[in-house]
């Protein structure tokens, strides 16, 4: 008997996806424990070796592996809690991160004031030197310079420095230079250079994704070390995979190098499950969580990229899945503002208290306490009746709410969540309709325990006819780091044109970065399936300002003479598909490349719906109860059918309106939709009149 693991940390929960040789994936939830989220990730654990009758110890020893996705580098970025990082930059350009790119956001906001800069000037030093755009020396390296700035560094109780000299992505001498010294005067300070960690032309996405790096490696290298270490005394022995990301687990140690690829990890699992339930779909996920809705979408069964994700007014600098979130969640706090309309978040009362219904000391109305109110949310059987919640609370904390409002108690409720509703549709026209998707065009995958109950009036809204509510819907994301590949990758600038490919220079590129990328897959210590590489390019018509990413596949991982032409061609399209023209005179310039080493996860091999049988008490299809809920049509109290999840079985049919309850979510049917249960327990929900 074993066991793989994915454990994401989320505002409120924490959530183990357990999978079982030969048995259905499970899902244990556990309270998040901020500050200290390893407390609340070794509390997972425990819930799940007990449900299996297994010490802790014993459990772990017969865990194969464990993927963690987590939100520890993110929120140090936000709530700038990060270590003190130094930047060095080549002398005469010490604003590189003041200016950004200009503005592309908020353009005409004169309320906005100008942003600061990641790292302020005080802690930015210049390093005489220079290299030119065709990687020749113009200047040597003024190693004094590097002195200075580790005497004035050590002054300033500087925690790691990051270094992004001028076109150090064609030659990096100068930079590791300066990493020698810092070896050799003060090896103790973790050093970043930028043309390592992102290797691209764009001088301040690169130097603001050194700069992120070089300060999160001090908090995320603590906070692995902490994790490591509880489970290697409570008896796990294999490697600690973290999710990245770009779409994949790499190893904690390459994590706790590169921290900047775990910023966001935990939500870009969301996707990745979507895509293993409804292989080849187009797909919209709504992860609902405690505290924030994440979006995201899949195009014919691929992921979306893109390299201009923010955080704040910075740019991440590093490309990532597209995750879009907003501060919607089921504790997300309702106030009444001060024109007398009704706000849900993007405040939210977290873990701690937590909405008022938890019994925990909060007061505050939120989602969840709502969603009581109405009569959708059992107290009692609030994540399987292992947590008891308090109705008298939860309507005691709505009840101003209702009086600002001039309103009934149930009414109030109902507004909470409809606004919240309205806010995350709001959320997914912005990644849908405002990138030219048309939404009625997708299946709505629900993600998040709190997002069953909200699920089919944002269908309804935005047209969608049917809405996927997996059975591991409330750990969603973890089930997607369950099931994610081990993936490095590796970027490197090497400039050619259409007018004149160097294809020696290119393929000597592709093979450096292809060795890389497998040298990195070698080293990890995690049994994967087959090994494939996925190559890509970023191209521009000559004088263009901003590249496009296209894919391709060389033979063999070799171009040649008769490649290039395929090339071009591929850019071509690749560019009409975003932009709507194409240029086939003009010359197309090539900037990067990428080689990605993919290590296939096991899991993808085997048909997790047929490894097991949902349900555990079995046979009864009819309802278990009936329940008073709140109807918006009749603006009342409305008895309605009660299904227990655990007695459904493929194949069975549950017309709305009615409820289905799982042991860590609650799925609200509105009139006119039918259920149907998929093999596996997962749940299609259709409009009868689609």
């Amino acid at each position: 008997m074993s066991f793989r693991i994915c454990i994401d940390i989320g505002g409120t929960f924490t959530d183990a996806v357990v999978l079982q040789q030969g048995g259905l994936p499970r899902i244990f939830k556990a309270s998040s424990t901020p500050p200290a989220f390893e407390n609340g990730f070794m509390a997972a654990l425990e819930l799940a070796a007990q449900s299996y009758g297994l010490s802790l110890a014993d459990f772990l020893s017969r865990t194969e592996s464990i993927v963690h996705g987590t939100t520890v580098s993110t929120n140090a970025l936000v709530e700038n809690k990060v270590g003190r990082a130094g930047l060095l930059v080549t002398a005469g350009h010490p604003d590189i991160l003041l200016l950004r790119e200009g503005p592309r956001k908020r353009t005409f906001d004169w309320s906005v004031p100008y942003p600061d800069a990641f790292i302020p000037p005080h802690l930015t030093h210049e390093i005489g030197g220079r290299i030119d755009a065709r990687g020749r020396e113009h200047q040597p390296l003024a190693e004094e310079d590097v002195h200075q700035a580790i005497a004035r560094f050590r002054a300033l109780g500087v925690e790691a420095v990051a270094v992004s000299l001028l076109w150090s992505v064609v030659n990096g001498s100068h930079e590791r230079r300066i990493r020698e010294i810092f070896a050799a005067e003060w090896p103790e300070v973790p050093v970043t250079l930028g043309h390592e960690l992102n290797p691209i032309q764009r001088e301040y996405r690169r130097t603001i994704a050194t700069a992120f790096n070089a300060a999160l490696l001090p908090v995320v290298r603590s906070y692995v070390e902490g994790l490591e270490t509880a489970l290697r005394a409570a008896g796990y022995r294999r490697e600690l995979l973290i999710a990245n990301c770009v779409g994949g687990m790499m190893p904690a140690r390459v994590i706790a190098e590169k921290p900047i690829f775990s910023t966001m990890s935990g939500p870009t699992l969301a996707p990745i499950a979507g895509r293993r339930l409804l292989p080849g779909s187009d797909l919209i996920i709504a992860d609902m969580g405690g505290t924030t809705l994440d979006v995201s979408v899949v195009r014919d069964g691929q992921l979306i990229i893109t390299p201009e994700a923010l955080i704040g007014f910075d740019m991440l600098g590093v490309p990532k899945i597209d995750v879009r979130s907003i501060g919607a969640g089921g504790g997300s706090i309702a106030w009444v503002d001060p024109g007398g309309l009704l706000r849900v978040g993007p405040q939210s009362a977290g873990a701690a208290p937590g909405p008022a219904c938890y019994g925990r000391g909060g007061i505050l109305p939120t989602v969840t306490d709502a969603n009581v109110v109405l009569g959708v949310i059992d107290p009692e059987n609030f994540l399987g009746g292992r947590m008891k919640l308090d109705r008298k609370a939860a309507e005691a904390a709505i009840q101003p709410i209702a009086e600002a409002l001039g309103i009934g108690l149930q009414e109030a409720a109902w507004a909470i969540c409809t606004t919240c509703n309205h806010n995350m549709v709001g959320a997914i026209q912005n990644i849908t309709i405002n990138e030219g998707i048309d939404p009625r065009e997708s299946v709505l995958v629900s993600g998040g325990g709190a997002t069953a109950c909200h699920i089919a009036e944002m269908a309804e809204v935005l047209g969608i006819h049917s809405v996927l509510v997996p059975k591991l819907t409330a750990g969603l994301s973890a089930f997607g780091g369950l099931v994610s590949d081990l993936r490095f990758n590796e970027t490197g600038t090497g400039q050619t044109s259409s007018a004149g490919f160097d294809l020696a220079k290119v393929n000597d590129l592709l093979s450096a970065l292809r060795q890389q990328a497998l040298a990195g897959l070698k080293e990890a210590e995690t049994s994967v399936g087959r090994i494939d590489l996925e190559y890509a390019f970023l191209g521009r018509y000559e004088y263009q300002s901003w590249e496009i990413e296209v894919h391709f596949s060389p033979e063999n991982g070799v171009l040649t003479e008769a490649d290039v032409p395929a090339l071009i061609h591929s850019f071509h399209e690749t560019h009409e598909r975003i932009y709507g023209v194409r240029e086939e005179a003009d010359i197309v310039e090539f900037t990067t490349w990428k080689v990605a080493a993919l290590g296939r996860n096991p899991l993808n091999e085997v048909d997790l719906n047929q490894t097991g049988t949902p349900g555990e008490a079995g046979g009864n299809t009819g309802p278990t109860g009936w329940r008073e809920v709140w109807s918006p049509a009749h603006r009342s109290l409305r008895r309605v059918p009660v299904y227990d999840g655990n007695r459904l079985f493929p194949g069975d049919r549950i017309p709305g309106p009615g409820i289905i309850e799982e042991s860590t979510t609650t799925l609200l049917l509105l009139p006119q939709t039918v259920a149907e249960v998929r093999p596996g327990g997962d749940y299609l929900v259709t409009t009868e009149t689609a």
